[in-house]
């Protein structure tokens, strides 16, 4: 049985969730890796790494369908460095950066919100020539690789940099706070949340120039307004809106979210300072339920 949305972001967050702890030296079958605090790190066909330095793949037989997907925190991007490589281009094999994270053909960001255009999100190390070092958009990335031989090899040099105005995230916790802001940039971006959480809006500014002289433009008018998304796709453009806010306030509003995956996007027109400030937390089984029976809604429960 082909698994769901939700069965293949819980081994994400598995591994992740490992990799985050406290041992010195873990082996998980489900994600196939394996890591050590060391600067030598082996990477496994399908790779959940959250941690800095030196990944190395060496291949025992044909591996036809492998990934590693990146996660840094919220403020962070990802460089990947090509420090050797041993494959055949020639014969097939490739090394492929995607700019994001793909899961069964849907990405993160979605096209309408990356800077880039969707080819140049994929750069590929047999095309590529010297460009040895890629950096992303945004907190996470991965890496697609296909090797016939074996004995193979690549090793790539993982690093975070601080992003002092982070755009598109994905949190990597079921629970946290985070302020979302557009200074004066023609730009979307998504935060995305993999599990079903009450989320509450506790500041949400909309319509301030840089000299903080307030205006309410109106959502259609301007083309700035925040939307919740839910669904069970990691493309925002594929989830369904839940609520759409477009006037300025401060204090709470909350809401519980039945979804697989909840988003919460801002879409900046570049004439004003936006931003957008929430907190977030897992609901819990007996809360789903209850959504689940009141819900009238065939994609997601919302309260």
């Amino acid at each position: 049985m082909e698994r769901t949305f939700r069965e293949q972001l819980f081994l994400l967050v598995l591994c992740l969730s490992v990799l985050k702890g406290d041992a010195r030296y873990v082996e998980v079958s489900p994600c196939l890796f394996s890591y050590s605090y060391s600067l030598f790190i082996f990477m496994g066909c399908l790779d959940m790494i959250a941690v800095e330095g030196q990944f190395t793949f060496t291949a025992e037989r044909p591996q036809l369908n492998c990934a590693a997907f990146f996660m840094a925190e919220p403020n962070e991007v990802i460089s990947v460095e090509y420090d050797h490589v041993d494959i055949d281009c020639s014969g097939g094999d490739f090394i492929t950066v995607f700019d994001g994270w793909v899961m069964k053909g849907e990405k993160f960001p979605s096209s309408l919100d990356h800077a880039l255009p969707l080819f140049e999100r994929y750069v590929d190390y047999c095309d590529s020539g010297s460009r040895k070092t890629l950096r992303s958009s945004q907190n996470v990335a991965m890496l697609f690789f296909r090797i016939h031989n074996t004995g193979s090899s690549f090793t790539v040099t993982i690093r975070k940099h601080i992003n002092p105005f982070p755009c598109n995230v994905i949190s990597h916790s079921p629970e946290g706070s985070y302020t979302m802001v557009i200074p004066l940039q023609q730009k979307n971006c998504s935060f995305s949340i993999i599990y079903p959480v009450e989320i509450k809006i506790s500041e949400f500014s909309l319509g301030r120039y840089k000299n903080n002289q307030r205006t309410s433009p109106g959502c259609a008018d301007a083309g700035d307004f925040v939307e919740l998304l839910g669904g069970n796709t990691i493309d925002s453009s594929k989830l369904l809106p839940i609520t759409d806010l477009c006037m300025s306030f401060t204090g709470p509003t909350q809401m519980k979210i039945g979804c697989e995956n909840i988003v919460v996007r801002m879409v900046s027109s570049g004439r004003f300072i936006n931003r957008v400030s929430f907190s977030y937390r897992l609901l819990n089984s007996q809360e789903l339920q209850i959504l689940k029976l009141n819900s009238i809604d065939d994609f997601c429960s919302t309260k």
